[in-house]
Parts: structure tokens; sequence; C-alpha cells
């Protein structure tokens, strides 16, 4: 299934996406901004949607691996913090390989939820009506996230966390840091863990590089099982919790957010991590910001930076190509 051609798929790339990664570091603030491929345009929009804001956005070529545009890269190479659930992502991955989960898992959202001591009511529009895979997702469930993550074993959710490169540097950046993905002991820990909200810490570029994986997947699949996968990222642009990050234009976002727990304070941090075009993906961006909630903090920076490489593209395509009328 994925995990064979999504190896396959970074193989041969990463080579070239290692190769052509260019960054420019500002040494006095620690702000880093990446050599943008014939476009500033991409990384004026970076800077001035993360403009006041604490944490990173970086914006990557889906088939190069060049980073195009980025607001501290620094930040992104070596923080480490829970993913909440834009984790749950690479969870509903595990479960599609390890067969406990297909098309037809269906489970009515119950309210309230508490799970080892944690309140954890679904922020989603209330409905009756039961989820399949694909709108799990896009909704962000926790209620169907925690109960299906039962059916797996914690090995097979570690091992499936592992393969996605979520203990391990991306090369994207010098002094990378890396996750960390911890052995459930409880049922409760489990259910956390599928949710991103205990045992493990990751840093924005592997989640970059976890979603530029599925990117890369996504132009032309005809694996049934990874089809519920993007269904799902897409969904969540569309109607779900990422619709903010949805730009005006015709061009279609495919995207997770995540709003994880502080350790730090009484806060959440906020996770946008997607792709455009959905359907034959061209970039990926991973959004971070150390105070805020996914599904409107960081949806609102990434539908900035959506739009920017939409506008962008749209004036590349429209310029007369040499040969043509004059």
């Amino acid at each position: 299934m994925r995990r064979a051609r999504c190896s396959r798929a970074w193989a041969a790339n990463a080579a070239l996406g290692l190769a052509t990664c260019l960054t420019l570091w500002d040494t006095a603030l620690g702000q880093a901004s990446a050599k943008v491929a014939g476009d500033s345009s991409l990384q004026q929009a970076v800077t001035h949607a993360m403009a006041g804001r604490n944490g990173t956005a970086v914006v990557v070529d889906v088939h190069s691996g060049q980073i195009l545009a980025a607001h501290r890269l620094d930040v992104a190479a070596r923080r480490l913090v829970r993913p909440g659930s834009s984790i749950k992502t690479f969870t509903l991955l595990a479960l599609l390989d390890a067969g406990k989960v297909d098309a037809s898992t269906a489970l009515v959202c119950k309210r309230p939820l508490t799970v080892g001591g944690h309140r954890l009511d679904c922020p989603h529009p209330v409905t009756r009506q039961p989820l399949y895979p694909p709108a799990a997702l896009a909704y962000s469930c926790n209620w169907y996230f925690t109960q299906v993550a039962t059916r797996i074993t914690p090995e097979q959710l570690r091992a499936g966390f592992i393969h996605d490169g979520f203990t391990s540097g991306t090369g994207l950046a010098e002094n990378e840091a890396a996750g960390t993905v911890e052995l459930a002991q409880s049922p409760e820990q489990l259910q956390l863990e599928a949710i991103g909200e205990w045992g493990i810490v990751v840093t924005p570029l592997e989640l970059l590089r976890a979603y530029r994986n599925l990117a890369l997947l996504a132009s032309g699949n005809s694996d049934a099982k990874l089809a519920l996968v993007f269904a799902g990222l897409e969904g969540s642009a569309a109607y779900g919790m990422g619709h903010l990050a949805q730009p005006s234009s015709a061009i279609k976002v495919a995207a997770k957010t995540g709003t994880a727990l502080s350790d730090e304070g009484a806060w959440t941090h906020a996770w946008l991590a997607g792709y455009v075009p959905a359907n034959d993906p061209e970039i990926v961006l991973v959004v971070f910001l150390e105070k805020g909630r996914g599904g409107v903090d960081a949806a609102n920076i990434a539908r900035a930076i959506f739009t920017a490489y939409a506008t962008s593209r749209s004036t590349t395509s429209r310029q007369p190509t040499a040969g043509g009328a004059r």
C-alpha cells in the first residue's frame, strides 16, 4: 500500500530535495528565510501573514523538496511540541494499514468526551449521522479517533508514526531536532497518542515532510485506502475544521488543522499542514503558532499564503510564451 509507495516516492525526490534546499539565516533575530525560486511574492506573503505572530511557516515545492518561502526556519527545525489533531491523518493511515478501519467504518459522535482526565469534546457541528473515515478526518472528530484507536496496538501506532518520519530530521535545515514517539502503556494513553495529545512531539519540519510525502502520492492516486485520507483532507478545507484555509479562488486546498494542549501554560498551540492544488499538489505548507487554535488562527494564515500562491500561479499561466502572439 502507501508505505512502500511513499518510501519510494520520498527516496526518488530526497537527493534533489536536499541538494536544492538553500536557506539564509538572520543571526541577530534567529529569523530564517529561504531563497525563493523565481517569485518573491510567496516569501512576502509568508512574512506578512506571520507578522506579529510567534511561530513558524514554511512552504516547500512538492516535487523538488526545495524550500520556497519560510518564516523562522530555526523554529521549524528545532521546536518540539505535540501535534494535536494534525497527527490524525497518520493515525488513520496506521489504522488503514493494519486493516482495523475501512470505508464502511462509521461511528456517531457522542459528547461529552473525557479521556485520561482530559476534556476533549469535539468542536465540530453536532451531527446525529454516522461519520465515515473521510468525514471523521474532515471534522477532526475526537470521539471517532479515540474509539477506533483502541482497535490498533500501541506497537502498531508507534511503528506507523516512526515510519512516517516523526523521529528523524528532514535535512531541510541545520541543527534539526528530532521528534519522539512513546509506546502507550494503557488504553487511555493510546487514545491520547492517536489524537496527538500524549506521547508524541514533533518539529514543524517533520510534519511538513510527512504531508509532502502524502502530496507526492495524491496526483493520480488509485489506492482505495489512500483515497479515504485524501478525501478527508480535501473535506477539511471544503466543509470541515480547516475551511478557513480555503482561498476564494478556484484552487482547492487539502489540509488538516490541529490544536494542541501546551505543557507551558493554560493555552493551546495551533497547527495547519496541507497542500495545493488538492488533486495535483505543487506546494506543501506547515504553519505552527505558539498560541492559538488551528481551525482559526493557523487556518487564516494558511489562507493568505495559499491565496498568494494561487494569484502568482494564475499570473504566470497568463503570461505569453515564446513564439506566441505578438
